[in-house]
């Protein structure tokens, strides 16, 4: 699993596998009103599930999962 973290976004998206690009068939978003942010599913052809995206990262994520995530913004 890997973790990146896009600072000016406030935007991470775990890997749950390797992504290469293109490989994402399908996204489907959340919208959590309980906690007032998005989230979005990633799958791949097969329908399993590749990654998730988190906006608003910075206050729905532990503070030690971001420090330990490859800065990518």
């Amino acid at each position: 699993m890997r973790i990146t973290y896009d600072r000016s976004a406030d935007a991470a998206y775990i890997h749950l596998v390797p992504v290469k690009a293109g490989e994402t068939a399908k996204t489907y978003p959340c919208d959590p009103a309980e906690i007032n942010g998005m989230i979005n599913l990633d799958f791949n052809a097969a329908n399993q599930l590749i990654g998730v995206e988190v906006q608003g990262a910075s206050q729905r994520l532990p503070s030690t999962l971001l420090e330990s995530a490859e800065i990518i913004g």
